[in-house]
């Protein structure tokens, strides 16, 4: 039976996403899943995103790691469904919808997604790393020469580490380039490898630079690989809120697969 299925990436994250309204995928089926997700035998995806129905919001998003099990929060996913809705003609312009960590705000303009996150009220600052939770868990470490950081390596030792059980957690490694501007690399589990983009680490890492004084303004710019994201928030005493993801989402190409 043959599929359609469309690729869109935002900052060089992508994913493979799938129109089931009609609630034809198997989510079930990890293998399929996977397949897909395969660079060279598949489709090549950093993930797959389901949009779905939903009874509350204009839609719902379903993600899954590259590995084919479904997974937390996947911010560049969030923002990158938000464009594939509005080629659907699901919205225009602004939308809320559900995902696993519950409604979020976005808005569109001209392939520009703007993505607002959960509040972050909790942030563990440990002598060598920071820690906290943006929809998906993310460990934050301040690095040197990040251009010649061996990302792979010292993050799959850090997210196999004694530090977490065996859920594991995203790492995140940034280099400070001014007082809101940061460079930062990913290692993302699931994926198991470095990503080019991480929307969930980007904003994750912008709470965490305020919050040790290394950023002054409430509004970060974060230097990927693939690109530039910016994430924009407001502090309270309990921890940050209004935490807006903000970068460009694009379509690479629209296709057909059997499985």
């Amino acid at each position: 039976m043959t599929h359609t299925f469309y690729k869109y990436q935002g900052t060089g994250n992508d994913f493979v996403f799938i129109d089931n309204r009609q609630e034809q995928f198997n989510k079930n089926n990890t293998k399929l899943i996977a397949h897909l997700c395969d660079r060279r035998f598949g489709i090549g995806a950093d993930g797959l995103i389901l949009l779905e129905n939903d009874a509350t919001a204009d839609f719902k998003m379903v993600y899954f790691n590259a590995d084919g099990n479904e997974s937390t929060m996947c911010g560049n996913g969030g923002r990158c469904i938000v464009a594939f809705a509005e080629k659907l003609n699901i919205i225009n312009g602004k939308t809320t919808f559900n995902a696993i960590d519950g409604i979020h705000e976005a808005t569109i303009n001209d392939g520009f997604v703007k993505l607002k996150m959960q509040d972050v009220d909790t942030i563990k600052v440990n002598k060598d790393h920071t820690f906290l939770n943006t929809g998906s868990p993310h460990h934050v470490a301040l690095v040197n020469n990040i251009k010649q950081f061996d990302v792979k390596t010292e993050g799959a030792a850090i997210r196999y580490g004694d530090l977490y059980d065996a859920a594991g957690t995203n790492v995140n490694f940034v280099e400070p380039l001014d007082n809101s501007t940061f460079s930062v690399r990913t290692y993302e589990r699931g994926v198991e490898d470095e990503t080019l983009s991480c929307g969930t680490g980007v904003t994750a890492v912008a709470l965490a630079m305020h919050t040790l004084k290394k950023a002054n303004t409430q509004e970060v710019s974060l230097n990927v690989e693939g690109g530039t994201l910016k994430v924009s928030f407001e502090k309270t005493t309990n921890g940050y809120k209004n935490i807006w993801l903000q970068g460009p989402a694009t379509l690479v190409f629209k296709g057909e697969i059997e499985w």
